[in-house]
């Protein structure tokens, strides 16, 4: 059983006079049933069930062969009513996972992605297709202002570079393919925490309001519950403040933990990338040539965590190869990533850091010390090419599992490691399959295999 219900118009949707004719529809939506299906409200909480805490460790590996195709059923996108996107989401679907491989395209044998093949038809699709509509309700600073500096600079640079670079953005949502909702998490916690409360409540309720005013004045969140809608959020509390509300969301986050709710074939990684300058995003990139690189291993850092302490009670001035150090100069640590063969990138309290993106930066191939994260672009990169991984526990054979990798092998990463740059970058424009294109096309992806009839 099907059920029709014309949306309203793009004219309709603005403030003012057409605003009732959207509240009406957004009211009628919210009544319509469909055969088979949970309410929004049921498929909130089945979702978030979903996001019980994983004792157990999750190497790459598991993670790698994780199938958006296997994810559960409550994962599809089940829309309340039927519109001309679906179909061109299901083609795309099928163009995708048909594609023959093209034994002309020189990058077919490279070992950076997981199909090349597959990855290049769907960013082309993407470049095709894709209409990303974008809510202009919420008031600055926690809606539609551009943080550009510091360790949360991701989820600014996207939506500046969305809003104001880019082809992609439609003013009709009745033809979008994907919504977003443009708020900066970081500049929510600094406007509303307050300092020393420990409680995160008065934030969700902020969000709340926000989902609440969304799903009062437009009849698209109904639709799918939320399903076709995506934040892109790197503050470390952002998982948890978009926990309840905005459950059934795609959400791009710097905290991509598999312990704190990261569900596979929903959920996006965003890589954190700590931006000094807002005019010169290049900066300072590239290191030594591997034969100038005179240390080992090298890590640098506040002692946050559990892991970093570990870290330095096992190797800190155990070893001259071996430079693992609490705090240093900005300066001196840069000089040492570009001096390093590896580049330790121990968690904090979270999972995330910036080390990850800084060691490709500088040309370092880096080691990932955090189990359970969920390393960005997982669909599309092959990480084990230019990255090592390391389990927590295996901190104290740090150094034997380093020195056992094939010089051959460390020579093919570093190589690779320079190759994948290009995909973790930001350029003042945007530029094709550059860190901007490779965040929209993860939730673009996600969004297609969450796609069903």
């Amino acid at each position: 059983m099907c059920w029709y219900l014309p949306l309203a118009t793009s004219a309709a949707i603005s403030p003012g006079p057409g605003e009732a004719t959207v509240n009406k529809n957004a009211t009628i939506a919210q009544r319509l049933p469909t055969n088979g299906s949970l309410s929004c409200e049921n498929l909130m909480v089945k979702t978030m069930s979903l996001k019980r805490k994983r004792m157990r460790v999750v190497s790459y590996s598991e993670m790698k062969t994780t199938s958006f195709q296997n994810t559960s059923s409550y994962l599809l996108i089940k829309q309340q009513w039927p519109s001309v996107v679906d179909q061109e989401l299901l083609d795309a679907k099928s163009q995708i996972e048909n594609v023959e491989s093209d034994q002309d395209d020189d990058d077919v044998l490279t070992p950076l992605y997981r199909d090349i093949s597959k990855f290049k038809r769907s960013y082309e699709l993407m470049e095709q297709t894709l209409k990303v509509y974008v809510y202009e309700e919420g008031e600055r600073p926690i809606f539609h202002e551009f943080d550009l500096r510091g360790i949360y600079a991701s989820e600014g640079w996207f939506m500046k570079q969305l809003t104001t670079k880019t082809k992609f953005v439609t003013k009709d949502p009745n033809i979008a393919h994907l919504f977003y909702l443009p708020f900066g998490s970081h500049n929510l916690e600094h406007t509303l925490y307050v300092p020393e409360s420990h409680k995160h409540t008065n934030l969700i309720e902020y969000l709340n309001s926000y989902i609440n005013l969304i799903k009062g004045r437009y009849p698209f969140w109904n639709r799918t519950c939320g399903g076709d809608h995506f934040l892109v959020a790197c503050h470390d509390w952002a998982p948890e403040e978009t926990r309840h509300h905005m459950a059934n969301c795609i959400k791009s986050l710097c905290n991509a933990d598999l312990r704190e709710g990261f569900l596979f074939g929903k959920d996006t990684s965003l890589p954190e990338t700590y931006m000094h300058s807002n005019l010169d995003p290049m900066r300072n990139i590239g290191g030594k040539v591997p034969s100038e690189r005179s240390i080992l291993a090298f890590f640098a850092g506040q002692m946050h965590g559990h892991v970093r302490p570990t870290l330095l009670k096992f190797w800190e001035d155990k070893d001259p190869s071996m430079k693992i150090v609490g705090h240093m100069k900005k300066s001196q640590y840069m000089k040492h990533m570009k001096n390093s063969r590896y580049c330790i990138c121990a968690r904090g309290y979270e999972v995330n850091s910036p080390r990850v993106v800084e060691a490709i930066s500088y040309d370092c191939v880096p080691v990932i010390i955090s189990d359970n994260f969920v390393v960005p672009f997982l669909e599309t990169l092959n990480w084990e090419s230019f990255a090592v991984f390391v389990l927590e526990k295996d901190i104290p054979n740090l150094k034997n599992i380093l020195e056992s990798i094939p010089e051959k092998r460390y020579m093919e990463m570093h190589e690779n490691v320079k190759r994948v740059q290009r995909h973790f970058i930001w350029h003042l424009n945007p530029e094709k399959y550059d860190i901007f294109h490779m965040i929209l096309h993860s939730i673009w992806y996600t969004r297609v295999f969450r796609s069903t009839h």
